[in-house]
């Protein structure tokens, strides 16, 4: 096969695809632990409608955190479609498609943590309601968002399963990290269905169920950033 040019290199868009899904790892966490997870207080509307209040910068920057993440999600697709059709051109599209919705569902469902703020407003419309109400109309939005980012998760816990399959077949990339993906998309997905049908249950399991999706996404990430593709078996693959 042809020598790549640097641009055109798997190489190349390994090492992008891992910058990319580091950003997307660094921003998700900053957005769910360092903003909700210091300003929502589980189960006190009160307490959260006070503390959005006294930090909305901090609020807004977990949403623009949120939002660059998704940015990086659009690359990052495209980024897999060209490392892993070698292995199939179909499944990798389809791992582009899962992930596709689960990019809109979230890019989406940030709506409801913006409604969560207006509702903490200062506009003359607000005064319709009490204050009491405001603070429970914003902690439905919050958990809107909560079960929103679920159901996003549902599509990105199948993306991982093909990912995951495509890893495994190549080849090219190590075996343990398609294990890892797959085990990453079963945990998403019992963790999404559970929240649906069983919440109590999903309240036991998280955050705990999600800790082998994190080892497993973060490995990848790190392969990709350091290691790479195996570029002569790239090579062979794409040439067969």
């Amino acid at each position: 096969m042809a020598n790549h040019t640097v641009e055109h290199s798997p190489q190349f868009y390994a090492r992008i695809g891992g910058v990319l899904y580091l950003t997307i790892i660094v921003a998700g966490i900053f957005g769910e632990l360092f903003v909700r997870g210091t300003l929502v207080v589980s189960g006190d509307a009160t307490a959260t409608a006070n503390n959005i209040v006294a930090s909305p910068l901090l609020w807004r920057m977990g949403i623009a955190g949120d939002l660059i993440m998704h940015v990086c999600d659009v690359p990052l697709m495209l980024i897999f479609y060209l490392l892993l059709r070698p292995v199939s051109k179909t499944l990798a599209l389809l791992a582009v498609l899962f992930n596709l919705i689960q990019t809109a569902v979230l890019v989406a469902n940030k709506l409801s943590l913006l409604a969560a703020l207006f509702l903490l407003g200062s506009g003359d419309y607000l005064k319709a309601f009490e204050q009491h109400q405001l603070n429970a109309l914003m902690y439905i939005s919050i958990k809107l968002d909560g079960y929103g980012f679920g159901i996003g998760l549902i599509f990105f816990g199948c993306e991982c399963l093909v990912i995951g399959y495509l890893i495994f077949g190549s080849g090219y990339l190590p075996k343990i990290l398609g294990v890892l993906m797959q085990i990453a998309g079963l945990c998403y997905l019992t963790n999404s269905f559970a929240l649906l049908l069983a919440p109590a249950f999903a309240n036991m399991l998280f955050p705990a169920i999600l800790l082998p999706a994190f080892i497993g996404e973060l490995s990848l990430c790190l392969w990709l950033l350091v290691k790479g593709v195996n570029l002569p078996k790239w090579e062979e693959r794409a040439g067969a």
